[in-house]
């Protein structure tokens, strides 16, 4: 749109923006940018029911003073109208995604801005496999659909200048050349604010000279930035993993190595060095049956990542472990924006189970527990309800700080010993299906997937996770059976009731085996 006050129709815009990333700062902005310029201008929003199940959507539209007749105004719509959008402003990824499913994008005149990052939706976190959206897909999606588009990681932009994302998409705005206004009268709106205009001013001037690069750059630039950063990135140990690491050099597969260093990583920080020891020495027997080709290196690559996940099985151990981490406590007060004027409270809902007080304990208390009624009684009295628990008070630390130091007897407790038996069954399944069928072998070590998460979450899945083991032998001879693993997984992940994969394994003969 150029810079001319000519217009036969309102500039419209609208803003897609979560709680607290200052969407209804940024349309106010442009109604102050737009009044300040001889243009007359309305904003509306409607807000969505929670943060992640529909961010607020703020409408602006502008009119030029100039192009109203004499005697009338103009008559401003209080909603985006799909297809009929100029301008489209969106604070994370999946939000742009939302404005294409609105059709609020238009590919004939629409410029889409958005932020490439990802605030992951409770759908997306809940999932009980990788419920992610695909970022690459939403972003090759969002630029087809524009007649511009800007995209980068503007809520990191921002955060380098201790700023909110408004001004970074303001700055991307602004440098777009959608809007008949100089760079100075966007920068003078900010200043007129008067809160935070130095901070907001460098996150606009970042936001600006990006989006300028952009469409001044090749159309797939934007896209493949965030794959050359990832690309980059190399896997780090320290100096106490140095002989590992030298060891997955030498006798592992290339295409393993970033995930089996990351593994060591993990697993050195969960248990011990002697544990993820293990880690490698379990990998040997299924790297040397792989077969030597990209089907193979797939399989050693993926077994790293799920023996890794499913040795660092999370316990109550873990969870005290993880909540009382200085980088926790520093990741919440940057998330809150705490000043050193302020303090800060951290209260955790426990709801630990009999089961996961059992597990915990050495394995013959532990089975004693689980065995014993009276026993059972006694300790349930004090888990039918959960407690919270001040992780920012020195008896809420101290509690969770017992809880975690038990680390140390971890090997010997009844969780550790009933895990270890399951991963090497898993593990052995694995290595005799490669003798026989290298795809299904594959699909096996991705159904460790349905084991995560904790307390009920955990239960759910192992059940799930024994039903196909079970099932497995009935089927594993079948051409397809690789595809039909695949396809009971799926159901047995997309349903937490477990009644889908009860039903599909009763129609295909094969709830018998359970």
């Amino acid at each position: 749109m150029n810079p001319t006050n000519s217009q036969s129709r309102a500039i419209t815009i609208a803003i897609l923006a979560m709680g607290g990333e200052g969407g209804g700062v940024l349309a106010d902005w442009l109604v102050d940018l737009a009044e300040h310029n001889g243009f007359v201008a309305q904003t509306t929003s409607v807000p969505g029911v929670a943060q992640r199940t529909g961010a607020t959507v703020y409408y602006l539209e502008m009119f030029a003073k100039t192009s109203i007749p004499e005697g009338r105004q103009p008559v401003f719509a209080l909603s985006p109208f799909p297809g009929q959008v100029d301008i489209v402003l969106a604070s994370e990824l999946m939000e742009a995604g939302r404005a294409l499913q609105r059709g609020l994008v238009n590919p004939q005149h629409t410029t889409l801005i958005t932020s490439s990052h990802r605030v992951y939706a409770m759908k997306e976190r809940i999932a009980m496999g990788d419920g992610r959206m695909d970022s690459d897909k939403l972003l090759a999606g969002a630029k087809a659909a524009a007649h511009q588009f800007i995209a980068a990681d503007f809520s990191a932009m921002a955060e380098n200048f201790g700023s909110l994302i408004g001004p970074a998409l303001y700055g991307a705005l602004a440098a777009s050349g959608q809007l008949p206004f100089t760079r100075q009268q966007f920068e003078e709106t900010i200043q007129r604010g008067g809160i935070g205009v130095a901070s907001s001013l460098q996150a606009f001037a970042a936001a600006f000279n990006e989006a300028q690069r952009q469409l001044g750059a090749s159309p797939s630039d934007s896209l493949n930035q965030s794959d050359d950063k990832a690309q980059t990135k190399q896997a780090r140990v320290g100096p106490r993993l140095q002989a590992m690491a030298h060891r997955i050099q030498t006798e592992f597969r290339p295409a393993a190595h970033a995930t089996l260093l990351a593994g060591i990583a993990r697993l050195s920080d969960y248990q011990s060095e002697t544990y993820a020891t293990l880690y490698l020495d379990r990998l040997v027997p299924l790297t040397q049956n792989a077969p030597i080709n990209d089907l193979g290196d797939e399989i050693v690559a993926e077994a790293a990542r799920h023996l890794a996940l499913w040795m660092s099985y999370e316990d109550t151990v873990r969870v005290a472990d993880l909540k009382i981490r200085r980088s926790r406590f520093d990741r919440v007060s940057q998330e809150v924006k705490q000043s050193t004027e302020q303090l800060l409270d951290i209260n955790e809902f426990l709801h630990p189970r009999l089961e996961e007080i059992a597990d915990t304990l050495p394995a013959a208390l532990g089975r004693w527990l689980l065995q014993t009624r009276w026993a059972r009684q006694l300790v349930g009295r004090f888990t039918q309800q959960g407690r919270i628990v001040k992780t920012t008070s020195l008896r809420g630390y101290l509690l969770l700080y017992v809880i975690a130091s038990l680390r140390v007897t971890r090997p010997y407790s009844l969780r550790y010993g009933v895990e270890q038996q399951r991963i090497n069954a898993w593990l052995n399944s694995i290595t005799g299906l490669l003798k026989t069928n290298d795809k299904l072998a594959l699909q096996l070590i991705r159904a460790q997937q349905l084991v995560k998460g904790y307390g009920d979450t955990h239960s759910r899945g192992w059940r799930n996770f024994q039903r196909l083991m079970t099932a497995l032998p009935q089927f594993q001879n079948e051409p397809d059976a690789a595809i039909k693993l695949q396809q009971l997984q799926k159901i047995a992940l997309s349903d937490d009731s477990e009644q889908e994969l009860l039903t599909s394994l009763k129609a295909q003969g094969l709830l018998h085996a359970i």
